[in-house]
């Protein structure tokens, strides 16, 4: 069927044309074309910089070059109530001058003692210290972020 003239009249209102081809449909039309176009730009942006995030190589800081590590021995491992027992040890990576504090394990937590010393001249450090507490003592030294292996010495009675 073939419009006429007069049926084109008829569609129209007095404000113009009515449905999606009318002023008000042709600004909702720009709307929904500018928060698709934003939504999409923000999507592009989303992922350009999820896959930047993805192929980016970590550049190693100081600390992750050059990890420290600690050694710790006790002597004697097995001493009576009050005995002294002496703490040696050395780091690798951790600058002279450097707090070595001594932890013992207090249940699942590690607690730090009174002693400590500082990292010397060849990277070594010593110290010492009395328990007065029957039974195993874990203990490590902490240097820095490092830790030692775990030692054990033995408190026994007299």
């Amino acid at each position: 069927m073939n419009a006429t003239p007069s049926d084109l009249r008829a569609s129209r209102s007095p404000r113009g044309l009515r449905g999606p081809y009318g002023p008000r449909g042709r600004r909702v039309r720009m709307a929904a074309v500018g928060a698709l176009s934003a939504a999409l730009l923000a999507a592009g942006a989303v992922g350009t910089v999820a896959s930047a995030a993805t192929n980016a190589k970590p550049t190693p800081s100081a600390s992750q070059s050059a990890a420290a590590t600690v050694t710790l021995t006790a002597t004697p491992a097995t001493v009576k109530t009050g005995g002294k027992v002496s703490f040696t040890g050395r780091t690798k990576g951790v600058p002279i001058g450097t707090k070595v504090v001594l932890q013992h394990k207090y249940g699942a937590k590690w607690t730090t003692l009174r002693a400590s010393t500082t990292v010397k001249q060849g990277s070594s450090f010593a110290l010492d210290s009395t328990f007065r507490d029957k039974g195993k003592e874990e203990l490590r030294v902490m240097v820095g972020e490092a830790v030692s292996p775990t030692v054990t010495v033995t408190v026994t009675g007299g």
